[in-house]
């Protein structure tokens, strides 16, 4: 470490080496719980909060809650909730000391404590990063209501474990003391986030009885929102480079890349930020953004992290500088942008742009094998939908169609081209059997879009079976020349 003094407010004033916060932290009053604080909000939306305070809306500061864990909480206690953002490009590394978070709690260690924090009438808007487990959603995506927590939290209002059992609680409190409600701001990536959490919030409030869900349904205010920033994990040799810097010990920093976007919703209960100020794009509605970024930002991921590993590539930044997958993304996007809302406010080729400078960061190491994740549930959203876009409007999907019988090969190569454990999905078992008695492309393809659940596929099916005969028969780089050719 850089130094066995610790990063805190008694320290700030020696930092030499990263930005510090440019307002007194003792000023500043906590207007938002969040609830989740991992990696992804230090290196985001707390970033956000940490401008306004700057910019002088002292009455935003942030109450951070672990649901699960005390590991962030041990990290930043002893720091005074201050952290470092590293944010990282091939020009080099910016450190930036948050000081947004002032306070830390632990749910499961004193529950009452969050609930209190909660129901104080100074806490304005309630934030979330979660992760979707955290959601207790079954497989119909409606609340689990058999989930052990849920029940927990039926019996045992005053001591909550979920996250729906902490938010009705405090709403309950709030409105048994005359308090207005606050804002619930779901920050998780989710396709329409704001109205899936208040569906599953209602829900939850139906179980517990009474008129809680009405007063919800009329009175919360549950916006969706956008996010968008890759948010590495924090390594040892990121810490010790990290406190060397400041010269002294952060014990967890963040990593990130320069671009970072929020689209939020315009509805709040009591009021907000001016996050428009530094960067956020309010809108009235967050639904062209998700499917602007599902389209073009994951879709061209899936693309990058399938094309990558097929053609030996171990990150974005390299596989992106291969010339072949970086033709190919431009026409999977000139495919794809025409699908996309008109009249939104969208600026897809802006928008496209800077996606290529950031998957060009070498400064990252974003693995293929992690994009290359749960295929089977994610290509649906991120490219099938396209596809399908674009076979209406009578417009070839070729190169769309290519990620899918990337994805399937990736699949079939692993524990032969690729480790057998390289990457993981639902499917996994079921695709092993597939792979063990079916060689024909065109029958592989079939089986695997019955097994996944892609069906009245029968055109985008044919297009695929085509494109994975070109890759077992001549490899990626053919199938891709081939594509480039079918579309000249």
């Amino acid at each position: 470490m850089g130094s066995n003094v610790r990063l805190g407010n008694a320290t700030l004033g020696a930092i030499r080496g990263a930005a510090t916060p440019a307002y007194n932290r003792s000023e500043t009053i906590e207007g938002i719980v969040h609830l989740g604080v991992g990696a992804f909000h230090r290196a985001h939306q707390a970033v956000y909060v940490d401008d306004r305070l700057a910019a002088g809306e002292h009455g935003w500061a942030i109450a951070g809650v672990s649901l699960r864990s005390p590991d962030t909480h041990d990290a930043l206690a002893p720091q005074d909730g201050l952290y470092t953002v590293a944010s990282r490009s091939g020009a080099g590394e910016e450190l930036r000391v948050i000081g947004a978070l002032t306070s830390l709690l632990v749910a499961p260690e004193d529950p009452s404590a969050v609930l209190a924090c909660l129901t104080d009438p100074r806490t304005r808007i309630v934030t979330l990063t979660v992760t979707e487990k955290a959601y207790l959603r079954g497989a119909g995506g409606d609340l689990d209501a058999s989930h052990a927590d849920i029940q927990w939290d039926l019996q045992n209002p005053d001591r909550p474990r979920s996250v729906f059992g902490f938010l009705a609680g405090a709403l309950a409190g709030r409105r048994r003391a005359g308090t207005a409600p606050f804002t619930v701001l779901c920050c998780d990536n989710l396709p329409a986030n704001g109205e899936t959490v208040q569906k599953l919030l209602l829900q939850f409030a139906g179980l517990k009885g009474g008129d809680l869900a009405r007063f919800i349904r009329d009175e919360v205010a549950c916006p969706s929102t956008m996010v968008d920033r890759i948010v590495p994990a924090t390594t040892d040799a990121d810490r010790d480079r990290v406190s060397a810097a400041l010269g002294v010990e952060d014990a967890w920093p963040v990593m990130t890349e320069p671009f970072m976007q929020w689209v939020v919703e315009e509805n709040f209960s009591a009021g907000r930020p001016r996050w428009e100020e530094c960067g956020v794009t309010m809108v009235s509605d967050v639904r062209p953004f998700e499917e602007m970024k599902l389209r073009l930002l994951n879709g061209a991921h899936s693309a990058i992290a399938y094309l990558g590993l097929l053609t030996g590539h171990e990150t974005v930044s390299a596989a992106f500088a291969d010339p072949r997958i970086r033709n190919f993304v431009d026409r999977l996007w000139g495919e794809a942008i025409p699908t996309l809302p008109k009249d939104a406010g969208l600026e897809p080729r802006a928008y496209t742009a800077a996606l290529a400078e950031r998957f060009a960061n070498p400064a990252l190491k974003h693995r293929t094998g992690q994009i290359a994740m749960d295929g089977s549930q994610k290509l649906p959203q991120r490219i099938l939908s396209t596809a399908r876009a674009r076979l209406a409007d009578g417009a070839p999907a070729s190169h769309l169609m290519l990620v899918v019988a990337a994805w399937i090969a990736c699949c079939r190569e692993r524990g032969h081209g690729l480790p057998a454990g390289h990457f993981a999905d639902p499917l996994d078992s079921t695709l092993t059997a597939i792979f063990a008695r079916i060689k024909a492309p065109e029958a592989l393809v079939a089986e695997v879009f019955a097994a996944a659940g892609f069906a009245g596929d029968e055109p985008l099916r044919a297009l695929a079976a085509g494109h994975l005969k070109t890759i077992i028969d001549k490899g990626a780089g053919e199938a891709m020349a081939a594509a480039a050719r079918e579309g000249a």
